[in-house]
């Protein structure tokens, strides 16, 4: 219960929540209408830090959600040319992160980690379309253990202006485990090939644990 109200938050909070809460002391000395309204923002800062333990379903003929947000696109696309793969037709599954999610990213399915690759961009509306060609973002390539190839993209939005990434190349992954976070608004697109979809545009998912697709 009491992990529900207040959640452990991301190391990448401290700060931000550190800063807030010296503002709203200073505000409250001049104003408490004003210092009310730092009291609130900083609860904000604190939720979106929010680092909460989700439990995977531990079977990698499964993807679960690598965010949590609202599902905005289903369809089929040619690969990242960032990545050279845009002579491959993958399925791309776009999740929204608004400001009131949790920010975290997971992995969908278990793997090693082939690739890392860091795009500077744009601060576009992460939920349009071209976004995914555009805006600041960070690629993942990742060969699961069956030797498939999942690609993960962290996409930087509007007001989101770091991409945190907490993994490193070559490094092995479980199900659900932590990839790194986006700050303050922005989308992830994940894409795969051959698997059923689980899941619809319009769907709200939580990384870690809610299924896209399968075997």
């Amino acid at each position: 219960m009491m992990d529900n109200i207040f959640p452990k938050i991301h190391k990448e909070g401290y700060k931000f929540l550190a800063i807030s809460i010296i503002f709203t002391l200073a505000v409250l000395l001049f104003s408490n209408f004003f210092g009310i309204i730092f009291i609130l923002i900083t609860i904000w800062v604190y939720y979106f830090f929010r680092d909460p333990d989700r439990i995977s379903i531990n079977d990698d003929n499964y993807l679960v959600s690598p965010a949590d947000g609202l599902i905005t696109q289903i369809s089929e696309e040619v690969g990242p040319a960032d990545l050279n793969l845009e002579k491959n037709t993958f399925t791309r599954i776009s999740i929204f992160m608004n400001v009131f999610n949790c920010h975290v990213n997971r992995t969908p399915v278990g793997g090693k980690i082939q690739e890392i690759f860091y795009k500077p961009g744009k601060f576009l509306n992460a939920s349009l379309d071209k976004a995914s060609e555009e805006n600041e973002r960070n690629y993942y390539k990742l060969t699961t253990t069956k030797g498939e190839e999942i690609i993960i993209v962290q996409i930087a939005g509007l007001i989101a202006r770091r991409i945190v990434c907490e993994v490193n190349k070559d490094q092995s992954l479980k199900q659900g485990e932590r990839i790194g976070m986006i700050r303050f608004g922005s989308r992830v697109d994940l894409y795969f090939k051959n698997k059923t979809i689980l899941a619809k545009p319009g769907q709200n998912v939580f990384a870690g644990e809610s299924l896209l697709a399968k075997e």
